[in-house]
């Protein structure tokens, strides 16, 4: 797959520690690009040079660093410099605990613009942001048919705060290359809950809810109902966004397949992996008992407003435009168990 022409270009991957970004890292050596990759502390360089071994690659010169954070201007310019794309894959953490929403969306907000402006002002060809299913599906009456692109998350309603943030920041964004642009290409990537090989201890919170099922920690599950996609599924549609003509102006939704509850999760891992599933609950908690528990966990508080309701969503536009070709949603939750199960990360009792 790699070719001369990648050889000499080079792509900025922010937040070069995230699992997300890792595994865009991988795709994107893999395929002879040079990789530039942002960290907030150059601290963590051998842990990802350690991720990208575990999942393959290594990396020598190939890949180089950059300290550089969402909340400040400093090293942005430099960061981008000589770059013909952008993945912006970094964003401000889910917080459980806040005094104000305020404190997730402006971070992820302002840090989107600072990233698209010294990509504008860098002659950069193209950025691919990472999105969110959340930037989609939250605020709208339960609906049989699936969410697709057309669609915004509702940041008048009940929208959790996290989800709100991914929203405003992709809005943010759209508008910034409609109004100050200057012919600087964007292309979005909606990710459902992602699963997939973890390489390291950084990886999504999504990949929580095999760790929590397989250590026994899930004694029952609460009824939310979501999309899952591998994580090398979603790398592969940002490297597809990066340089496909057609995702040029484009937003794509990354799933796998139709959503199921979590307890189909559960019984996904029991019939798959034998005896280490064995503390593995298909069990599913009453919504009663999660709304009392929610007077007084935060945890259970962010689950609520998710009971019983349909995440269906596409991934129509992405095969057809992009011809991306996802895993199954089984081979992705196994994928996420069995890795979490060789590392050793899963919590002993």
């Amino acid at each position: 797959m790699s070719t001369d022409k990648n050889n000499q270009q080079t792509v900025l991957v922010t937040g070069g520690a995230g699992f997300i970004a890792v595994h865009c890292t991988i795709q994107l050596l893999n395929a002879g690009y040079k990789v530039r990759a942002t960290l907030r502390n150059l601290d963590r360089e051998a842990q990802v040079r350690n991720m990208l071994l575990e999942g393959g690659v290594d990396a020598g010169e190939r890949i180089s660093f950059i300290q550089a954070d969402l909340s400040s201007d400093i090293n942005w310019a430099e960061a981008v410099k000589d770059c013909t794309y952008v993945l912006h894959v970094a964003s401000p953490t889910p917080k459980l605990k806040f005094t104000h929403e305020d404190e997730m969306i402006i971070p992820a907000r302002e840090g989107v613009l600072r990233v698209l402006r010294a990509a504008r002002d860098a002659g950069v060809k193209r950025v691919v942001l990472t999105s969110a299913i959340g930037a989609i599906v939250y605020g709208h009456p339960n609906q049989k048919e699936p969410f697709d692109e057309t669609t915004w998350t509702d940041t008048t309603g009940d929208a959790p705060a996290y989800q709100k943030s991914k929203t405003l920041a992709e809005r943010a964004a759209w508008e910034f290359i409609e109004k100050e642009g200057k012919g600087l290409e964007l292309s979005a990537v909606n990710p459902v809950g992602v699963m997939g090989p973890v390489l390291g201890e950084d990886y999504s919170h999504s990949i929580y809810i095999i760790k929590n099922m397989l250590s026994g920690k899930t004694a029952a599950c609460p009824k939310v109902n979501s999309c899952f996609v591998d994580v090398r599924d979603v790398a592969d549609l940002h490297l597809r966004a990066m340089t496909h003509p057609a995702a040029n102006g484009e937003r794509f939704i990354a799933t796998a397949g139709e959503s199921i509850w979590l307890a189909e999760v559960a019984k996904i891992l029991k019939n798959n992996l034998g005896e280490v599933a064995a503390k593995v609950s298909t069990k599913q908690i009453p919504n009663t008992l999660l709304r009392i528990a929610a007077l007084t966990d935060p945890i259970a508080k962010s689950i609520v407003p998710l009971l019983g309701i349909i995440m269906n969503t596409t991934s129509a536009k992405a095969i057809e435009l992009l011809d991306w070709s996802p895993r199954s949603t089984e081979e992705a939750i196994v994928a996420t168990a069995e890795s979490l199960i060789r590392l050793n990360l899963v919590d002993k009792p």
